[in-house]
């Protein structure tokens, strides 16, 4: 068995690689949660059960991330802690980040399930769309607060030096969902209500199983303890991962937009095509972020301990990872076009076609995805939150909701599948202009 490695170490590319892995499988795993849901209702609900959920998910998508934003922000803050030797503090602050985290979901939780209704209704639900719409948030949000969980303790997992039970656990969650997917619309034949359970059960297993190992006595290098009120670090370490949650969030509050162009230019068969070219986003997209997320603490802690020349090291060997695996994403998604639409819309026929067309344009993306992801999340685990939040707020809310609002007046629907592909080349270059000009500051 391979030995632990721990963030102090010097990293060479394969151990990069061997300690990014488990997170990067973790994060696939978790995206594939929402790929099986997606997959049984298409295929055991029906047609418009799944156009409901491509509607709603990204509502409950920007609650969930609200995890991602402590567990983010967290572990950059705990990691440069344990990097100053301060075991005990890393302790407190862990703890307190996930009782603040708690403590926001169940809000959000009960506001959620009251004002649903309302939400799907100003996304342009009707009918039977908004009655399906309704069912699915409902239950789902339910588990709300492990969802959270489960964002964060993802990356605290690396911060403990155990990303590979962190990747155990996502895998046999991710396998629950299966089987509960499988029972519940198969076998029980409860349909989208089926699915929403199915869902949230699986968020409460990969959410109070770690909860359950930190609160007790472990190897790792962190347990909840009595936490340390400390308002300014919990400030400053939401802050720190506003700019990820606001790239997660944000890409989902793009997401209504591009629902409601799609609704307006193609109909309900649009907004699930656009769901397909969702659920392998995500799987490829959890590849950039999985990565990104794996190399974080190690960059915070060797920035926090000055270790400028291993700080350089892991900034080049990062950029070369990214350039291979962002071609091989390229390369991938073109080939997976029309086999993987084909799984979800086994009927064929003409949205089968429009599907594969969405896909050839999507591809490109890809080419850029990664270096938008990392330049992000670079700064965060330097602790600059502001550069960080910047990348990700261009990214979203200036290239690509200005593209899916203004493209589709001159391409029509093939506007609303180029905007990607323009965003994230923009944010790409954006990330390359600030790790340029910030070179001489952190030293890398």
């Amino acid at each position: 068995m391979a030995s632990r490695i721990h963030l102090s170490e010097h990293f060479t590319t394969r151990k990069l690689l061997r300690f990014t892995l488990p997170t990067i499988a973790m994060n696939i795993f978790a995206s594939l949660y929402i790929v099986v849901d997606g997959f049984f209702v298409a295929n055991f609900a029906g047609k418009s059960e799944f156009a409901a959920v491509t509607l709603i998910f990204p509502i409950l998508n920007i609650l969930g991330t609200i995890g991602y934003m402590f567990g983010v922000g967290g572990n950059a803050l705990v990691a440069k802690t344990l990097g100053e030797n301060d075991r005990e503090r890393a302790n407190r602050l862990f703890s307190l980040i996930v009782l603040a985290s708690s403590v926001v979901g169940v809000l959000l939780m009960v506001l959620g399930f009251v004002f649903i209704p309302q939400v799907a209704s100003m996304l342009g639900a009707e009918g039977k769309l908004l009655e399906n719409s309704v069912l699915y948030g409902r239950i789902f949000i339910l588990a709300l607060p492990a969802w959270i969980w489960v964002y964060e303790f993802q990356l605290f997992f690396i911060a403990a030096e155990k990303p590979r039970l962190g990747l155990a656990i996502t895998v046999i969650t991710g396998l629950a969902n299966v089987v509960l997917d499988a029972l519940f619309l198969i076998g029980f034949k409860w349909g989208l209500a089926g699915a929403a359970a199915a869902s949230a059960l699986t968020q409460i297993v990969g959410g109070v199983f770690p909860l359950i190992y930190f609160s007790r006595k472990n190897d790792s290098v962190l347990r909840l303890v009595k936490p340390v009120w400390d308002v300014r670090s919990l400030v400053k370490s939401c802050i720190n991962g506003t700019s990820e949650f606001m790239e997660e969030a944000a890409g989902s509050f793009v997401g209504v937009f591009y629902n409601v162009q799609l609704l307006k230019y193609a109909g309900e068969d649009g907004v699930v095509v656009y769901g397909l070219l969702m659920y392998l986003s995500l799987i490829f997209s959890a590849i950039f972020v999985g990565y990104s997320n794996g190399i974080g603490p190690v960059v915070s802690y060797h920035y926090g301990a000055r270790n400028y020349l291993e700080l350089k090291t892991l900034r080049i060997r990062s950029l070369k990872i990214i350039g291979v695996a962002s071609l091989a994403m390229f390369v991938l998604s073109e080939v997976l076009a029309r086999p993987f639409s084909a799984l979800f819309l086994q009927d064929g026929g003409k949205l089968l076609s429009d599907a594969v067309h969405a896909f050839r344009i999507f591809s490109f993306a890809y080419l850029f995805t990664g270096m938008a992801v990392f330049g992000s999340a670079f700064f965060t685990a330097l602790s600059n939150g502001v550069v960080s939040a910047l990348i990700a707020f261009l990214r979203t809310f200036v290239f690509e909701l200005g593209a899916v609002l203004l493209l589709p007046l001159f391409l029509g629907v093939d506007g609303i599948w180029s905007s990607v592909v323009y965003a994230e080349f923009m944010a790409a270059a954006t990330g390359c202009i600030f790790m340029a000009a910030l070179q001489k500051k952190y030293h890398y």
